[in-house]
């Protein structure tokens, strides 16, 4: 069965119309309408419409932006129409991988995508080390000081107060002192 999948944006006042229209001129015999952003995974359409998919199936989408704005959510959804055993067109980019030109088309796509991953990280790797050479360490500012962190540790374990008291005085919350206590 050629399934269509049509998407627009629940924001801008946008019409499926050409949308459905070039669906069903390439053969959609079934097409499910969203309205909803193509960066949200909480889509219910685009699930009914997995959740329908038998193998020998093609999904069909006028563009491929219309399927997912996120390319890593382009590529795990090119994954479970494989895995169905469903094929996938989009008829704007030419995308078909129910051909093997166009399978090798989703490969060549989802290895750039793989290598832009790489470098993200290679890039974010560098920029923490440069960092830390710097003396800059990420995370969370800690919300006490070191003289702050001394009083408490000796006002605990003189007994002169609790840590519930500590955590009060010093407006924190007491859970920040119990770590603090057992480091």
């Amino acid at each position: 069965m050629q399934i269509g999948y049509a998407r627009v944006s629940k924001q801008q006042d946008q019409d499926t119309a050409a949308q459905l229209r070039a669906l069903t001129d390439a053969g959609a015999e079934r097409v499910f309408t969203e309205h909803a952003s193509g960066g949200r995974w909480d889509r219910p359409e685009l699930h009914k419409m997995l959740g329908q998919l038998r193998p020998g199936d093609t999904v069909i989408v006028w563009k491929l932006d219309r399927l997912s704005r996120s390319l890593k959510d382009v590529l795990h959804l090119m994954e479970l129409l494989g895995e169905r055993g469903a094929g996938f067109r989009s008829l704007t980019e030419a995308i078909d991988t129910t051909t093997p030109a166009g399978r090798m088309m989703m490969q060549m796509v989802g290895a750039f995508a793989e290598f832009e991953r790489a470098m993200i990280r290679e890039r974010t790797s560098v920029g923490l080390e440069q960092a830390r050479l710097e003396g800059r360490v990420g995370g969370r500012k800690r919300k006490l000081r070191p003289h702050q962190e001394k009083e408490i540790r000796e006002a605990v374990a003189s007994g002169r107060q609790t840590a519930a008291q500590c955590a009060r005085l010093f407006e924190v919350h007491p859970s920040t002192i119990t770590r603090l206590l057992q480091r």
